[in-house]
């Protein structure tokens, strides 16, 4: 399997992209979410603030983003903002949707239509993180339509304008929370089309404790999920061996 290569560019390296972006009249997406004239990192917009979301916006919060996390129920992200502390605030998921340089979703397929048509264009050529899974039990239809098509691709119709790569799929919050405290240790298997939107993932994911391995392309997210060979927790080296084991 040919595998994306992933440019890990140092502060020196992207201010020369920069520099040449200028000269061309164009703003990679990398050089214009990740470097920030300050140095400040992607505002973040959590949709849907259950244990995943929770943890994930906690941990980038600490790490000095500007997070908002949203659901359903604004008194409980309000809670949750006042525990995460002063880089995280509370909104509804138009709000974060709109707030966030990069968004996260981890909220049931059920939910998505709707939402994304309350959305407008606010996620238009946004990097959008999917943490989502399908479940028929819960989701129903769409959650069979996800499967039968891979959940990657369907990411890329019904997320349509957006950048979208899937992570955290398939390894467990609580994990989620305290990876950082001993980094690199267990692989996180990414998947996505878009150059640029997997090289933010990558260093998104790093902040959070694990090491990045992007294993193929959205046609190969249907393996990001529970159940299948890749859901678990693996070391790098064994996410990259069952990585090639793998079929689109």
């Amino acid at each position: 399997m040919t595998q994306p290569r992933i440019l890990d560019l140092g502060r020196r390296d992207l201010l020369k992209v920069a520099a040449l972006a200028a000269a061309l009249g164009t703003t990679p997406l990398t050089v214009r979410v990740l470097m920030a004239a300050d140095g400040s990192k992607p505002r973040i917009g959590i949709i849907g603030s259950g244990r995943v979301g929770s943890a994930l916006g906690g941990v980038w919060a600490k790490a000095g983003h500007e997070v908002m996390f949203s659901s359903r129920n604004l008194d409980n992200d309000r809670a949750l903002a006042a525990k995460v502390g002063s880089n995280a605030r509370a909104g509804t998921p138009q709000e974060a949707a709109a707030f966030g340089q990069v968004l996260l979703f981890a909220i049931p397929y059920s939910a998505f239509p709707e939402l994304i048509k309350s959305f407008g264009h606010s996620i238009d050529g946004k990097v959008v993180i999917n943490a989502s899974n399908p479940f028929a039990q819960r989701d129903g239809a769409i959650a069979d339509e996800a499967r039968a098509k891979g959940a990657g691709v369907f990411d890329a119709q019904i997320l349509a304008g957006a950048r979208v790569v899937r992570a955290f799929n398939a390894v467990g919050a609580a994990r989620m929370a305290s990876a950082h405290e001993d980094p690199a240790k267990i692989g996180m298997p990414i998947a996505g089309d878009d150059k640029q939107a997997i090289e933010v993932a990558v260093r998104l994911v790093r902040e959070i404790g694990f090491e990045p391995v992007v294993v193929g392309g959205l046609d190969i997210g249907k393996y990001l999920m529970p159940g299948t060979p890749l859901a678990g927790e693996h070391t790098p080296e064994e996410v990259r061996s069952i990585a090639a084991t793998l079929k689109p």
